[in-house]
């Protein structure tokens, strides 16, 4: 007779994304075995993007696999440095994250390579030199290490553990990552988005699971229930009436694309006035093409997805970005980072933020430090590659337009459970959204929910 094989030992530690939005790292080890779900960057403020330096509490070549549930940077960004410096497994996404990951990850090791650079050049550093976490060559050389999986097909991550990505609704590829593990279930949700958006399909219902970790960045809010094309009509109308310019900081991957089908049918309907629209970053130039490549995991007919990735000029080389700013005339310039951290939109806010004409048009949530973050609470200046700019312009944050579940939207997915799960783990907030997610979910659902703490084990 054989002996009866003992049930593995499973465990979950937080390696961020607690008590802040950004930093994803979940370290699941099942039996002998580890995987990573997510391996974002910290974003925001200063002590938090120091975390990225810090080695992690677990050697990368100790790790077996990557689970990625999507493409954002605080969901992928740390991976040039995990295969770097020696993970040598795969990770695994779905098809459309990895073809998104290969522009967004050497465009995040482009400009970690230029601002150290600016900063050096204009001393605006404590640290002799200023170097970058890591380079685009870093970045492109993690790239073939991806292995796609489909949505709701099974995959074998161990002998004891198998993977399924289920439909995530945040941006296009998004998924939630499903492990089953000897009869329990393991739900890890990623960013969940609305069930309404016009542009990417809603998020799957969740299955029965003994263990949940769910995000709230929206935990602790509603977001604006109001017409966007509306809102996005009131903002153009009268901006270019008072003779401005609208400034979009948008994320490259799925609000880009969607503010595009937005403005597409507002001119068609001859909403707002004929003003020139632009694409100013090429990573969003970069994701639009993906978009339209993988229809599968957007709502749009070929029809709609073309007319909108057909609306905008798209703006590739820097010297004519910098011919946009010298131009007086009214226009749309969309442009990254969504959160102001970095890229072309920083050049073009120096220009337009300090004039009343303007306005600065947030798609929306700002991680808290952010410039984002700071525009939109209405700091009278902002600082900008070591330079404090004065902010005139008009600042709204049209939140209508998040690519994330809102309180509400978060307890109608959870009420879809069959049964209540044994544990469940609030993550990917700031501290009170996912203090207000947890005490939502005690009193609408009677669950009982943990906020973990950082580098804590917890046995599942």
């Amino acid at each position: 007779m054989h002996p009866r094989r003992q049930r593995p030992k499973v465990t979950l530690n937080f390696l961020g994304a607690v008590g802040t939005v950004t930093g994803s790292r979940f370290l699941l080890r099942v039996g002998r075995r580890r995987f990573l779900i997510d391996c974002g960057l910290f974003q925001g403020y200063k002590n938090l993007r120091m975390r990225n330096w810090a080695p992690l509490p677990i050697k990368p070549n100790q790790i077996d696999r990557v689970i990625l549930t999507h493409a954002h940077i605080d969901h992928s960004g740390y991976l040039p440095v995990l295969c770097r410096d020696g993970f040598k497994g795969e990770i695994l996404s779905t098809a459309t994250t990895r073809d998104l990951c290969r522009h967004l990850l050497p465009d995040s090791g482009f400009i970690q390579e230029k601002d150290a650079a600016l900063a050096n050049q204009y001393g605006h550093t404590r640290h002799q030199p200023a170097k970058p976490l890591y380079t685009k060559r870093d970045a492109e050389n993690c790239l073939h290490q991806f292995r796609p999986l489909a949505f709701h097909h099974p995959f074998a991550l161990s002998r004891d553990a198998e993977l399924i990505f289920q439909r995530a609704g945040h941006i296009p590829g998004a998924a939630s990552a499903l492990i089953r593990v000897d009869g329990r279930q393991f739900l890890f949700s990623g960013d969940l988005g609305p069930p309404d958006s016009p542009t990417i399909p809603p998020p799957d219902p969740p299955p029965a699971v003994d263990v949940l970790v769910i995000e709230s960045t929206y935990g602790n809010r509603l977001r604006d229930r109001a017409d966007p094309e509306d809102a996005l009509a009131d903002v153009v109308k009268r901006t270019v009436a008072r003779g401005g310019s609208v400034i979009i900081p948008a994320f490259a991957v799925g609000r880009t694309q969607l503010v595009l089908h937005h403005l597409r049918r507002l001119l068609d309907a001859g909403r707002i006035p004929k003003v020139p629209v632009y694409l100013d970053s090429p990573l969003a130039i970069n994701a639009t093409e993906v978009f339209a490549d993988h229809p599968d995991d957007h709502r749009l007919t070929r029809k709609e997805a073309e007319a909108a990735c057909s609306l905008p000029t798209y703006v590739h080389e820097a010297e004519e970005s910098r011919a946009l700013d010298e131009d007086p005339m009214p226009k749309i310039i969309i442009a990254g980072s969504g959160m102001a951290t970095g890229g072309r939109v920083l050049h073009h806010l120096k220009v337009y933020a300090p004039d009343a004409r303007n306005a600065i048009l947030f798609t929306g949530y700002q991680a808290g430090g952010t410039r984002g973050a700071k525009l939109v609470q209405g700091d009278e200046s902002i600082k900008i590659h070591g330079q404090y700019w004065p902010v005139k312009a008009e600042v709204t944050n049209l939140d209508m337009l998040s690519a994330h579940a809102d309180r509400e939207e978060l307890l109608a997915w959870l009420e879809q459970m069959e049964r209540p799960p044994k544990q469940v783990f609030i993550v990917h907030g700031e501290a009170e959204a996912s203090d207000a997610l947890r005490l939502a979910i005690s009193e609408r659902l009677d669950w009982e929910a943990t906020i973990p703490e950082m580098n804590q084990d917890y046995l599942l």
